[in-house]
């Protein structure tokens, strides 16, 4: 596997992200990045596609002051973290337990409360139907755990082929374009740093094919498996998706009829936030988030 490694220069003087990179290996020895701010109770961000942890750079300070510990992850293939340069060495399978193996066996994180949208819900939801005793809680936000017997949407399908079709993806105009509030030119170039050129780009270009559509799908059947422990999770749940995001609008309800846990909370709309509503409404879902975890300590 041929591993690419991004530039520390191309992540300096980021707008609004001060935070200093730490690292830690994988199981097959890639490096991943992270954020760790503040100390007390963990709460694991993760982020989806093409975004890296820069998407919670105003989510982290409203979270610290409120007294937890902020633990960032750059997906293996985004951020600081390595890039394998082949799409073909990006499987569904394989970012569950690169990021199983960092944050549990490095990390060794517990009692953790996940916030996870897009991708980083069908990554961390993996991870609590894996491995339930080390989560408290979770809060999902724009995002889901397909299980290949439903069709996504067609704005998805759009932007489907739109990424397999590119060849060099404008990751920042991507991001951009998945927000309810115009994204400034510093703010794009910064969602552009973590990828010189197009050979640092086959881990945005991968998501999209690794997404269960079929019963047939390699990964339906994990998520399968994932989806009968979630139906006996019984730890808080909540959802806080956003108002604009043609994706993911009506999937919490999928979340809050099956999973126990969802019964009774006060799952909110963030009104205003577009499908990265962390970019659009971000110190607004930290507050939402601050506030649910005291309510439910």
């Amino acid at each position: 596997m041929d591993i690419l490694r991004t530039p520390d220069s191309r992540f300096a003087e980021l707008p609004g992200f001060p935070y200093e990179p730490r690292y830690v290996q994988t199981s097959d020895d890639l490096r991943l990045s992270y954020v760790d701010e503040g100390t007390g109770p963990v709460v694991l961000l993760l982020h989806g596609e093409p975004s890296w942890s820069y998407l919670y750079r105003t989510m982290i300070p409203v979270l610290v002051d409120a007294g937890f510990r902020c633990v960032a992850p750059d997906l293996i293939g985004f951020g600081r973290s390595d890039k394998p340069a082949r799409i073909e060495d990006y499987t569904y399978a394989r970012h569950v337990e690169w990021l199983r193996s960092a944050l549990f066996d490095g990390l060794d994180l517990t009692d953790v409360t996940l916030v996870c949208q897009d991708w980083g819900g069908l990554l961390g939801l993996r991870l609590v139907a894996e491995h339930p005793e080390r989560f408290a809680r979770v809060c999902a936000a724009n995002t889901g755990l397909p299980d290949g017997r439903s069709r996504l949407p067609e704005p998805w399908w759009r932007f489907r082929e739109f990424v397999v079709t590119t060849e060099d993806l404008p990751i920042g105009s991507l991001v951009a374009s998945g927000c309810a509030e115009q994204v400034s030119p510093a703010v794009k170039a910064a969602y552009d740093a973590p990828f010189p050129d197009a050979s640092y780009k086959a881990g945005p270009k991968a998501f999209p094919d690794l997404i269960p559509q079929d019963p047939e799908n390699v990964a339906t059947a994990d998520n399968l498996r994932a989806w009968e422990v979630l139906s006996g999770f019984e730890k808080p749940f909540l959802c806080a998706f956003s108002d604009k995001d043609p994706i993911t609008a009506g999937s919490e309800r999928g979340l809050i009829q099956r999973i126990p846990g969802a019964a009774g909370q006060p799952h909110t709309t963030i009104e205003g936030g577009g499908h990265f509503l962390q970019e659009d409404r971000g110190p607004e879902l930290a507050r939402v988030v601050a506030g649910w975890i005291h309510s439910t300590s």
